[in-house]
């Protein structure tokens, strides 16, 4: 696949570039907002043109600056883009940054009651009467700030030519049939496409025609997708206390699930949820369901990821299956609560003090939230051990196409539980922590199981097969070394690694989460100027035998990721150091989504040293 080329088509003013730019709009947080953008969002969606929508958003109080980015791509791409070819401005604090940022060619828009004087020359200036609009549009004095930024979705629908009935149908999805809110906000929007008809002339190349590109795609952000698996996947325990960019994920369970729970019970609930004082008590009462045989998860992000340290290594050692969903921002310390990072591979891996190595997964797409949702209880208690569902802000709390979230395709993995029946059929005693099997996996029981040899004391202390307390030297380092095995059969649950390749590539690239669509386009346009690469997203550590494989089949490949340490090329180095000199890392750590632009740019970089 070439570079792609821009799309051309005769207008009055030229060559006109359709479905191919970013548009930003520029406003002030708690503004109302984001009804508008995602209107838009959703309209262009409906109209067959694939897109993605990003929020850049303040992490601190409400009227500071937020920009809503809608990349438009013919081709597809869903990465984040460094330019931007259409701005609408509505916040006064960045109108001069906003102007700026205008590609050259590009058009600006802004309200009329911003009074800054335009010094460019190079792009399409239209003010527009947003307030008056409001006003006119017969909305409430109380509702008018609000709505005022429904203005600009109408402006756009004219200057872009945005199919007004596509809008419409976006804000009944989003107000979800209540025609009152419908008909307050279509009025302003209805009112600035007329005011825009009658006072606007276009002049910049940017429009949007009809495709049929988003056929079999939903628009779905990752939080909400992983939410509904774990519904799927059985989970009757959560426990999780607020915490950016994390706490849509819980939310999302407790709007959702009652309406995908059978109403069973005396008080006809099958599962519970609580709002926790803290993360350490979140995670605590998590590992406490999870001993007792209930699938059970807590969500959180870096910092409560510390404050999980010690219950994370108890589960880890007491071997009980917990899940936490780590939707990770940007640290270190409080750090940048609202930007994206790939920033605790490192430290969730190794969660806990003394020899411990964690599970990660890590989804790539709102589809794979959904599917780790529930593949993830599989595996925590097929291995009797938490599993930590890596995502990230980008992908846990923006917009994504995505395909269909599939129905899981296979029964669950309760792992190796016994009952009454299995204990009576046991040649020999049971022992909770023997490996009978040789893949470093013992036998469990759950509370509920009526025979008296099910009884076992979970402990975070030394302990012999039996779980009995013991300090002997022989039984540590044999309870050890079966933990290592363990987590070598991990490799075999845990979700394979994603090939892409091409002929004749010699250079390979892995990377990993949300940075994978910007992986995907930079590889297409590096083709297109004679660089072959082959690419490798991982999926989950313990690794599989696919990793070492394609490191071993390219001669240079480069691990891209977002955090300043190169996390997981770190994790690289350790598992195969026989080949480190075959492995770079290409880190990007501003807390924005990777541009295919950058990853372009610093591996051809790299390539000419």
């Amino acid at each position: 696949m070439t570079t792609p080329q821009v799309k051309e088509a005769k207008t009055s003013q030229g060559k006109a570039v359709v479905n191919d730019f970013s548009m930003t709009v520029a406003t002030m947080n708690g503004s109302g907002s984001q009804t508008s953008n995602v209107t838009l969002l959703r309209a262009l969606f409906k109209m067959g043109i694939p897109v993605s929508g990003k929020n850049l958003f303040p992490s601190n109080i409400q009227g500071l600056p937020t920009w809503y980015t809608i990349r438009v791509s013919k081709d597809g791409y869903l990465a984040r883009r460094e330019t931007h070819e259409v701005v609408v401005a509505m916040n006064p604090d960045t109108f001069v940054a906003d102007l700026a940022s205008v590609a050259p060619g590009g058009a600006f828009f802004y309200g009329d009651h911003l009074k800054f004087e335009i010094n460019r020359d190079d792009i399409s200036v239209h003010s527009f009467p947003a307030k008056l609009l409001a006003k006119e549009s017969g909305a409430p004095a109380n509702l008018r700030d609000y709505v005022a930024n429904m203005a600009y979705v109408g402006v756009l629908a004219h200057m872009l030519d945005i199919d007004m009935d596509k809008i419409r149908e976006a804000l009944e999805y989003h107000f979800d049939g209540k025609e009152k809110p419908i008909a307050l906000n279509m009025g302003v929007i209805d009112a600035a496409f007329a005011w825009s008809t009658a006072n606007l002339k276009k002049t910049d190349p940017y429009r949007v025609e009809p495709m049929d590109k988003t056929s079999g795609f939903i628009m779905a952000d990752g939080n909400t997708a992983g939410a509904l698996g774990a519904i799927f996947g059985g989970v009757q325990f959560v426990a999780w206390y607020p915490i950016t960019p994390a706490s849509s994920f819980a939310e999302a369970i407790s709007q959702n699930i009652s309406a995908f729970r059978d109403k069973e019970g005396q008080d006809g609930k099958t599962y519970a949820i609580v709002q926790a004082e803290d993360e350490l008590a979140a995670i605590g009462m998590t590992v406490g369901a999870g001993w007792s045989g209930l699938r059970s998860v807590t969500s959180t992000s870096g910092p409560g990821i510390s404050l999980m340290t010690e219950f994370a290594g108890l589960a880890y050692y007491a071997e009980i299956p917990v899940v936490v969903w780590d939707v990770q921002r940007v640290g270190p310390s409080t750090g940048l609560p609202t930007r994206t990072s790939q920033g605790d591979i490192l430290s969730t891996h190794f969660l806990g003090h003394g020899d411990t190595q964690q599970i990660l997964m890590i989804p790539g797409s709102a589809q794979e939230c959904f599917e780790f949702g529930w593949r993830s209880f599989d595996i925590s208690e097929r291995m009797q051990t938490p599993v930590f569902v890596m995502s990230d802000l980008d992908l846990g709390m923006n917009q994504w196409m995505t395909k269909p979230f599939e129905y899981p395709d296979q029964p669950m993995d309760r792992g190796k539980i016994l009952w009454e029946k299995d204990l009576e059929a046991l040649k020999e005693p049971w022992m909770r922590y023997k490996d009978v099997d040789g893949d470093g996996v013992p036998y469990r029981t759950a509370p509920g199981n009526r025979a008296p040899q099910s009884a076992w004391f979970a402990r975070g202390t030394g302990h012999d097969e039996s779980a009995k307390y013991s300090e002997r030297a022989d039984h540590w380092e044999a309870n050890m070394d079966r933990l290592v095995r363990k987590y070598q059969t991990a490799s075999q649950y845990v979700p394979a690694p994603v090939l892409q390749t091409r002929a004749g590539a010699k250079i390979g690239v892995i990377a990993y989460g949300s940075a994978d669509p910007a992986i995907l386009e930079a590889g297409d346009y590096l083709a297109a100027d004679g660089l072959a690469t082959d690419y490798l997203r991982l999926r989950a550590v313990p690794f599989t035998d696919e990793v070492r494989d394609f490191i071993a089949a390219h001669d240079k490949t480069y691990v891209v990721e977002m955090n300043r340490d190169g996390q997981m090329h770190k994790l690289l180095l350790l598992e195969y150091p026989e080949m480190a000199a075959k492995l770079s890392s290409l880190v990007k750590y501003d807390g924005l989504p990777l541009s295919a632009l950058w990853v372009k740019e610093s591996l051809q970089a790299e390539e000419q040293k």
